[in-house]
């Protein structure tokens, strides 16, 4: 079996199998591990919470190169009513929840 490699790593389980999807639709192997311990989220260390994508070590500059694309695509904006900053795939300010805005950092 050829070595994994750990390609990204946060409590985001939604995120993870967005990231996970799109690295399978490209044709990129991926593991996800930490899913289950989810659960224990308040009553495990903190460093056992974190969701985990692991690739094969033949495949991962291919999928760092596509999580890249990915985060290149959607360049953070700026709220106009409250001046937050925001991930590039909020439709909504995530601190007022106003609409999304034209203005790009």
């Amino acid at each position: 079996m050829e070595e994994r490699s750990k390609l990204v790593a946060g409590g985001n389980l939604l995120q993870a199998h967005a990231w996970k999807g799109m690295l399978e639709a490209c044709g990129i192997g991926v593991e996800l591990r930490g899913e289950a311990l989810l659960g224990g989220i308040g009553e495990l260390p903190v460093d056992l919470q974190d969701v985990e994508l692991w690739v094969a070590e033949s495949q991962y500059e291919d999928a760092r190169a596509q999580l890249e694309t990915l985060n290149s695509e959607s360049p953070k904006w700026q709220c106009v009513k409250c001046h937050e900053m925001n991930e590039g795939n909020f439709e909504l300010c995530w601190h007022c929840s106003a609409e999304r805005s034209e203005q790009l950092s």
